[in-house]
């Protein structure tokens, strides 16, 4: 098989993937139509998801993971497009700190993604091509409520926890303030109530570069046959750096050379991390749409918890019930530990049940995807605990 044709089957899987998942799923029909905050709704639409565990008779032990910005739904099971493993195998699995022996796990793609949740490569019924910028905004909160219209599907009233890092760790948050009483515990991980003007920055510059290729076709480049492969390449290289803090970029890579002795005095990849960041980049746009990062960095940029609530963070949480554990690293400059401790601060004042643990780790943002053991085991004994006061058995023991 050469690489061309190897590429093509790629992108024929992608383009699949994107109306029939290998995943789970759910259609509603447009008699069920979901609400959007653009003012606009979307109807038929439909959401990819995968599970693991068994529900237990109760209906008590469902834990729900909410993916980052290039997450998807296989969490805990091999990607369909990459042939990779889950995304959090150390995190969700038999033995895991979330323990699929005892727990009932979902994770869904998020509206507006691009392997099976309704997004802009997913075909408009009433054109029968890609909604491409057809496909309306979504925000933070649409994928929640997409999510949560899941849920229903699914006969579950309350979820035992709702877990996630990042953009998953905004969607934790707006669970919270949006269904409190249907979340028993919520773990955002390296998140924030709002994006930055600094994220919104970086985001728009990914944004620019797709929309600069000349292959994106304003939007159309599916039905045009194209792919901007470069513009969404260079995207996720901005974006990758911020991922990763400067010592381990420093430890990682230096300034050692590429498979060199000597600088050319030009303009290939000298140093390793120029090669690295390449490869990240290539190796992205095989498995990502274009349009759907568009739309799913949009999403992140527009997320204000206080805003929805008149300005007013310890607003979101006003009377919750719901038992929070709040996770930050040292040195993740995307999201800060100031944010959590902001979420912590209005929580205290909301008078809500909060757990906090800044985690020291010199590997930057993605912290919360990579082996940090203390990351691991303090979530499992916030699950385990809060397993015991919803009276669940627990690993290790019974109640």
């Amino acid at each position: 098989m050469t690489n061309e044709t190897s590429e093509t089957e790629t992108v024929q899987l992608s383009l699949r993937e994107a109306d029939t998942p290998s995943s789970k799923l759910q259609v509603f029909s447009a008699d069920e139509p979901l609400e959007l905050d653009a003012g606009t709704s979307l109807a038929p639409w439909q959401i990819a998801y995968e599970t693991y565990g068994t529900l237990n008779a109760g209906k008590s032990n469902a834990v729900l993971i909410c993916h980052a910005l290039t997450g998807d739904q296989y969490v805990a099971s091999t990607n369909p497009i990459t042939g990779k493993s889950g995304w959090w195998t150390r995190m969700v699995g038999p033995g895991c700190p979330i323990d699929t022996n005892h727990y009932f796990v979902i994770c869904s793609n998020v509206l507006g993604g691009c392997l099976g949740t309704t997004g802009p490569a997913t075909t408009n019924p009433a054109t029968g091509k890609p909604y491409a910028l057809e496909m309306p905004v979504v925000t933070i909160r649409d994928m929640v409520r997409a999510q949560a219209r899941l849920i229903d599907k699914l006969g579950i009233d309350t979820l035992f926890a709702v877990v996630g890092g990042s953009m998953g760790g905004m969607q934790v948050l707006q669970w919270a303030a949006s269904y409190p009483e249907r979340v028993f515990a919520a773990v955002p991980i390296a998140t924030g109530a709002r994006h930055s003007s600094q994220n919104i920055a970086f985001h728009e510059v990914g944004r620019q570069a797709i929309m600069a290729d000349p292959m994106w076709e304003g939007g159309s480049y599916i039905s045009a046959g194209t792919r901007p492969t470069k513009g969404l390449a260079v995207a996720r290289m901005a974006a990758h750096i911020t991922y990763m803090s400067d010592e381990s970029l420093h430890q990682k890579f230096g300034r050692n050379l590429q498979d060199r002795e000597t600088l050319t005095f030009g303009f290939d990849a000298d140093f390793q991390i120029e090669s690295y960041l390449r490869h990240q980049g290539m190796t992205f746009v095989d498995r990502f749409d274009a349009n759907s990062y568009l739309y799913v960095t949009r999403a992140m940029d527009y997320f204000d918890l206080a805003g929805q609530f008149g300005g007013s963070l310890a607003n979101a949480f006003k009377g919750s019930r719901t038992r929070f554990c709040i996770m930050s690293f040292t040195s993740d400059w995307l999201f800060p530990t100031s944010e959590s401790r902001a979420v912590v601060k209005a929580l205290n004042a909301a008078a809500a049940n909060v757990s906090f643990v800044e985690i020291d780790c010199d590997r930057g943002h993605d912290s919360f995807l990579l082996d940090v053991p203390e990351m691991y085991s303090t979530i499992r004994g916030f699950i385990t605990g809060s397993a015991i006061a919803r009276g669940i058995p627990v690993p290790g023991g019974s109640n």
